[in-house]
């Protein structure tokens, strides 16, 4: 899975035209940084020495730079104030290369900014200035013809960025939904509310927990009823998926066909503001980018767990998950040497999805163009391969004294950073006998330069209805040969 995700954001991402439109609720989150030294002599309360002041994008304007940091072409839609609050969130847009000319500046409202005072890493109290009115009919004539203009410049996607400030009210939500529709293009929600209603005929939302369990009107301790709940919201609105964010517990994933549960991928947990705006934007990324959505879900995953780790409003660059995506590869491709309990483990797994189970052994010593050619072709003959690979005994006494070249474990590394390889294992025997009847394989795999009768453990997989697979070697290719080549 890790070297699709990685391909994607490593040639996908930054590529093309295809541009994103947020909108929604656009907020500046300014920082009053400090430290606390003592306690006021005036009240109870902590004194801030303050260092520095940081401002940074809010809101759905948090959303636009997790797109723009991802390396997508973004644009933005929605409400600031003429105020010098205004002008700072336009200018960081405008640094971020974030289009904000579907952004309405309103005379009757200020731009929604929240002030936090950290002492450290200690959030010790947060102003909010804001307007609670609604927007009037003027405002919303003024932003809506905004915002159907920039959805008339065909999008790749549109995502509704929710906060409850006024901007996505249900006429306007309809409106941009069924623009889409008739264009074809995805709707992604981050909702608020306990009414979902306006909502109805996105693509997907992307509510928290909470969020979920009271627009379900559920208990949110009760994960089972959620989850079904959930599933009913998602029929009853016609998403196509329906993702649940559950902070240290994951991702839940509901669409037509099954509910799928993907684990948290967060290390250390400093701060979860804008962990949701990560999400929907990666995930965004990903759809954009052709991921089927349990995919993109799944790279959503990975980089809340990046930005979780950090203070404060931050968005995810593509850099950064890059290097987190390579960095769980390389834990993935180890993960894949295993033991036997530890095997038959994920061949139960494999199989309850229904994939076809492939087997084949060697001792692939010197690893050259041939060994990864046949592997691949192997794979192809099913789901899973699993890969019976002689340790150094058994290949001494396969091969002779001098061999093996390269040690067992070094051997079985470099093996399971193939894609081809789902799963190595060590067998000691002089055949791999035992561990076919342990595995029970559906497909055998050797090489052509056998015949049927000769393949260990043919016998046994026919008996429980398996076949044999003999795949063409490629000429020319063997570790004799490099080592003849090496020995002058």
């Amino acid at each position: 899975m890790q070297h699709g995700l990685i391909d994607t954001v490593r040639h996908g991402f930054g590529q093309g035209d295809q541009w994103i439109l947020v909108i929604g609720d656009l907020m500046l989150d300014r920082y009053l940084i400090g430290e606390v030294e003592r306690i006021s002599p005036e009240a109870p309360v902590p004194v801030v020495l303050l260092k520095s002041e940081q401002h940074r994008a809010g809101g759905a304007a948090n959303v636009a730079a997790n797109i723009a940091g991802l390396g997508l072409r973004t644009r933005i839609a929605g409400c600031i104030g003429q105020d010098k609050d205004g002008d700072t969130l336009l200018s960081m847009l405008a640094n971020m290369q974030v289009d904000a000319s579907g952004v309405l500046r309103s005379g009757k409202r200020p731009t929604t900014t929240k002030t936090r005072i950290l002492g450290g890493h200690q959030q010790m109290v947060r102003l909010d200035q804001e307007s609670r009115s609604p927007f009037d009919a003027e405002e919303q004539a003024d932003l809506l013809a905004l915002v159907s203009a920039q959805v008339a410049q065909n999008p790749a996607l549109v995502i509704l960025s929710d906060y409850a400030k006024g901007v996505l009210g249900a006429e306007l939500c309809q409106s941009v939904i069924q623009q889409c529709r008739a264009a074809s293009i995805p709707v992604l929600v981050d909702p608020k509310g306990h009414d979902y209603s306006k909502y109805q005929g996105a693509t997907a939302l992307t509510p928290n927990k909470l969020e979920t369990a009271q627009a379900c009107r559920v208990d949110i301790t009760n994960n089972a009823a959620l989850m079904q709940a959930a599933a009913i919201l998602r029929k009853t609105l016609g998403l196509a998926f329906f993702a649940v964010t559950r902070g240290e517990e994951g991702i839940s994933v509901i669409d037509e066909a099954n509910i799928l549960h993907i684990p948290a991928a967060a290390k250390k947990v400093f701060d979860v503001s804008g962990a949701g705006d990560t999400v929907i934007a990666t995930l965004a990324a990903g759809l954009v980018h052709h991921l089927p959505h349990q995919m993109a879900l799944q790279l959503a995953n990975i980089a809340a767990g990046i930005v979780v780790g950090k203070v404060g409003t931050v968005p995810i660059s593509r850099e950064e998950l890059l290097h987190e995506l390579v960095q769980q590869s390389s834990v993935e491709q180890a993960d894949k040497v295993c033991s036997l309990d530890t095997l038959l483990t994920r061949v139960s797994a494999w199989r309850s999805n229904g994939q076809k189970i492939v087997f084949t052994n060697g001792c692939f010593d010197l690893l050259h163009a041939g060994h990864v050619t046949y592997l691949e072709a192997a794979r192809k003959t099913g789901d899973r391969l699993i890969l019976g690979l002689n340790t150094d005994r058994s290949v001494s006494a396969l091969k002779g004294p001098t061999r093996p070249v390269i040690h067992e474990q070094d051997r079985a590394r470099v093996l399971a950073a193939l894609a081809a390889v789902d799963a190595v294992i060590l067998f000691d025997e002089d055949t791999p006998l035992a561990l076919i009847n342990a595995v029970q394989p559906d497909v055998i795999v050797k090489g052509s330069d056998y015949r049927e009768d000769q393949v260990v453990g043919g016998k046994e997989v026919k008996s429980w209805g398996g076949q044999i697979a003999l795949i063409p070697i490629v000429p020319g290719r063997s570790t004799s040969g490099i080592l003849e080549k090496i020995g002058g």
